[in-house]
């Protein structure tokens, strides 16, 4: 395992030429002038830090490209520890260098990846020039068909072939599972408090119920078939192309694969991320959409039986992630509390529309 610099200050010549030349994108009588690093988001990050580094060369650069993306550790010492908590960066440096070339699904291309104590780094293709989603607006009906697309792409490669991956956690009776059930408790009072008038009362009327009932709805997510799954697949998590050579869409942020059921994604995007009055009009033709990528991907048929009760049930299970996200984080900025606000008000309409509270144990 390479051995790590203080990022981002490491970020110099001689160690990018480095990466570069193991590699093998870089020629080796060739090497890094200069290093620029640009800030990417709004500063300091949650559990890791992006900067854009724009490079020089002397020398032949081969294919080496003006421009990268790195990922690294966030400075943070609290979010660092949390993130170490849940095994992301070892989830994303192992995904990002053993699963993803087993997948066609679009992920940036990947110069790097790999961690060092408690150290992350993934330096991978500079896509700034594409679209990054927004909860806040909404998914179209064309960029809820692309993720589902990809989404189909990933759950085919991996169906029911997850039992050589031991260090990715299931949705149930793992780490991951206790935690998400853990902050649930806490937060779900807090996503009252702060998002009561865009919450469904039948949820907030079943509040203790829901507590209780997920760990058995956990189980659920579990019964076969099962696949890797994103578990964060929500608008700011997909880029979309703009450019005519760009590709159509691709996914990004690593952290936290699980093995669930695949309708898991799919839910978590359409109940969330996807504009209400498109869900409503569309959500039973991009099922089947997502069915028929998975047929296409080598996926039998005799798995993809009671698709529409599969998402359904999902969609109750999803009620997790929103007690967790809006009721545990830090809601004070105005954008984090307009996104949050989107997701516990799409998740109420699907409930409501679907009837799903109904399938609360």
């Amino acid at each position: 395992m390479k051995k790590l610099p203080d990022l981002p200050a490491g970020f110099t010549p001689a160690f990018l030429s480095e990466l570069l030349h193991d590699d093998g994108v870089l020629p080796t009588a060739s090497s890094v002038a200069t290093v620029t690093r640009e800030q990417v988001g709004d500063g300091t990050g949650m559990m890791a830090e992006l900067s854009r580094l724009l490079v020089t060369y002397e020398g032949d650069p081969g294919q080496a490209p003006a421009s990268f993306i790195a990922k690294y550790a966030s400075q943070n010492e609290t979010n660092r520890g949390i993130a170490l908590s849940y095994n992301l960066y070892e989830r994303e440096s192992r995904f990002i260098s053993e699963l993803d070339p087993q997948t066609s699904a679009r992920t940036p291309k990947s110069y790097y990846s790999g961690r060092d104590g408690d150290r992350l780094l993934i330096l991978m293709e500079d896509m700034t020039d594409y679209q990054v989603g927004s909860q806040v607006d909404g998914a179209t009906l064309r960029q809820s068909e692309l993720a589902v697309d990809e989404l189909a792409k990933l759950h085919a490669a991996f169906w029911q072939r997850v039992d050589q991956l031991d260090w990715v956690p299931g949705i149930a009776h793992s780490y991951h599972a206790e935690n998400m059930s853990s902050l649930a408790q806490v937060g779900i009072d807090g996503v009252i408090e702060k998002f009561g008038d865009y919450l469904s009362p039948g949820m907030v009327q079943r509040r203790d119920r829901f507590l209780a009932a997920i760990p058995e709805m956990q189980d659920w997510m579990m019964i076969e078939p099962v696949t890797l799954v994103h578990g964060d697949y929500r608008m700011e998590n997909l880029l979309y192309g703009c450019q005519p050579e760009h590709d159509p869409v691709a996914v990004i942020d690593w952290q936290g694969p699980l093995i669930a059921r695949g309708m898991n994604d799919v839910a978590l995007f359409l109940g969330q991320s996807t504009k209400t009055e498109v869900r409503r009009e569309h959500e039973r033709a991009l099922i089947e959409r997502y069915v028929e990528g998975l047929k296409a991907g080598g996926v039998p048929a005799a798995d993809l039986g009671g698709a529409w009760e599969d998402y359904r049930r999902t969609l109750m299970y999803n009620w997790v992630y929103v007690a967790v996200v809006a009721g545990t984080l830090d809601a004070s900025n105005e954008t984090a509390y307009a996104w949050m606000a989107q997701m516990v008000a799409r998740q109420s309409a699907a409930s409501e529309d679907l009837d799903i509270l109904d399938l609360m144990p």
